[in-house]
């Protein structure tokens, strides 16, 4: 197992992470032995139980994490605002360049998505402002406090006692202005965030067809993930979504827009983990495309 998955995806890598194997902690030092998946001797150390703090992608240390601590180890994601910089930076962002690839925040970030600003876990685009962590009321504030720790099953009886008026969490929302332009705002936050997703994946197909100059397309279980659509209809086949037919005609706009895209799609729950950031990151994401492809921005809201 390779030291850059072993913390998350190896028992021996996590305790190498933690120091508990007598090595320095917050590194994995070597390989990590293989078929060892994360168990009970991963958490039920002292160096687990008296972990606080864990430093992100983007070099943000973020302390005081107490019970969420060890969660949010391995539930940040590989990648940040600072990683897509990085590789953007100084390029037309209107330029198809053969130095880009798709950068793929992995899968799993819940902690990224609640941190939100604090840790740019998404793009941030420049002259924005993003919302800091989401903070829940005191008994919901913690990963175990909505997940039963072992199975990561939410405790839904809680939420529905005091968003009283729904029968499905998801259908929960405290916000109400329609920020995906569709007119309806009968529905959760869940779907401002799903229809707003959805309008980026349109714009993303019409930002490569007419200034990347190839049509791409998404799939959501394939590596990378966004693939050539020879045939522009929209939908990645299985015969489409394979390594040699990747996306290969990325631009620093497109990059951006494609690893936001990436963020709100790897994590099911962002509307509860945080809405405001997965909306801001959707929106700003469009209005990136709509300086360059024509992308009806009538209607819609930033929170």
């Amino acid at each position: 197992m390779p030291p850059r998955c072993a913390a998350c995806h190896s028992e021996t890598g996590f305790l190498d992470w933690l120091g508990a194997d007598g090595s320095a902690p917050l590194a994995v030092d070597h390989p990590a032995t293989i078929n060892t998946v994360i168990g009970c001797a991963s958490c039920h150390v002292s160096e687990a139980e008296t972990l606080d703090a864990t430093p992100f992608p983007s070099g943000v240390t973020v302390t005081g994490l107490g019970t969420s601590a060890t969660c949010t180890v391995c539930h940040q994601g590989l990648a940040s605002t600072d990683t897509v910089v990085s590789a953007t930076e100084g390029l037309d962002p209107d330029a198809v360049s053969d130095d880009l690839s798709f950068i793929n925040v992995h899968y799993g970030i819940a902690a990224a998505v609640m941190h939100g600003a604090e840790v740019r876990g998404g793009f941030q685009y420049e002259g924005r402002s993003y919302a800091g962590r989401f903070t829940h009321v005191p008994s919901a504030n913690s990963c175990v406090a909505c997940h039963e720790p072992h199975t990561t099953e939410v405790a839904t009886e809680g939420c529905l006692a005091c968003h009283q008026g729904v029968t499905e969490i998801s259908a929960i929302r405290t916000r109400h202005a329609d920020f995906d332009g569709d007119g309806n705002t009968a529905g959760g936050i869940a779907d401002e965030i799903a229809g707003l997703h959805a309008r980026l994946h349109d714009a993303i197909r019409a930002y490569g067809r007419e200034i990347a100059g190839t049509p791409i397309g998404y799939h959501p279980d394939s590596y990378p993930y966004f693939f050539a659509d020879g045939n522009d209809d929209g939908a990645i086949g299985a015969d489409e979504a394979i390594y040699p037919n990747r996306y290969q005609s990325w631009t620093p706009r497109l990059v951006r827009a494609a690893y936001n895209y990436q963020v709100v799609a790897k994590d099911k729950g962002a509307w509860a983990h945080h809405p405001q950031y997965a909306l801001q990151l959707l929106h700003d994401s469009l209005e990136s495309l709509s300086e360059s492809v024509d992308i009806d921005m009538t209607g819609l809201v930033r929170p």
